[in-house]
């Protein structure tokens, strides 16, 4: 369990101040797909692909604000944004801890939308299905028990870079997609 830092704050912290009269610009970094299916009330989808690319451009509109908090699934890609930001010159910013994930299960309310499969969902079917259907095809095929090992090494590898090459391929699909997410639309939803 992660002890609790000033870089972060817990969901009843969130609820709390979401409820005050010094509510916090939260910013969803998760997919707009995602984004779409479930997000905090009044949050900012801008996904981590918008900010890599346009960090300083997103830092002008935060750093009017008083206080940011960073939102993605569980934590580990808010995490990542706050680094960017901090390096394009955001003063401040938090990260939810545990992420929307322990925001629901606190019982707090999202607004919902289309119903998708999370990406880490999609990649254990994606690679699940490819490791299944080889190992089954090398009773006829032998090597296809090669293609079912590179499945695999590559999941390995996922693990200790903490990236995921199929989970970023999946997240390009139109499936995945959702709603625009372009720059442009994202900074001028930040600037209101």
């Amino acid at each position: 369990m992660n002890a609790p830092t000033a870089d972060s704050i817990t969901a009843f912290e969130l609820r709390t101040l979401l409820e005050s009269s010094t509510v916090p610009r939260v910013v969803d970094v998760r997919t707009p797909a995602e984004f779409e299916t479930a997000h905090i009330s009044g949050s900012y989808n801008v996904p981590l692909d918008v900010l890599k690319a346009h960090g300083s451009e997103v830092v002008e509109h935060l750093n009017q604000d008083h206080d940011v908090v960073l939102v993605c699934r569980s934590g580990q890609r808010a995490t990542t944004a706050q680094t960017q930001l901090r390096n394009a010159g955001l003063a401040g910013g938090r990260v939810l801890e545990k992420g929307l994930t322990d925001w629901e299960s606190q019982g707090f309310a999202v607004d919902r939308g289309a119903q998708r499969w999370d990406p880490e969902r999609q990649v254990r079917l994606v690679a699940g299905s490819i490791v299944l259907s080889s190992v089954l095809g090398s009773v006829a095929v032998p090597r296809l028990k090669w293609l079912a090992a590179a499945i695999g090494g590559g999941l390995t590898f996922a693990a200790v870079t903490n990236t995921c090459a199929m989970g970023t391929a999946l997240s390009k699909l139109p499936y995945n997609r959702g709603a625009a997410s372009d720059a442009e639309t994202v900074l001028a939803e930040l600037g209101r």
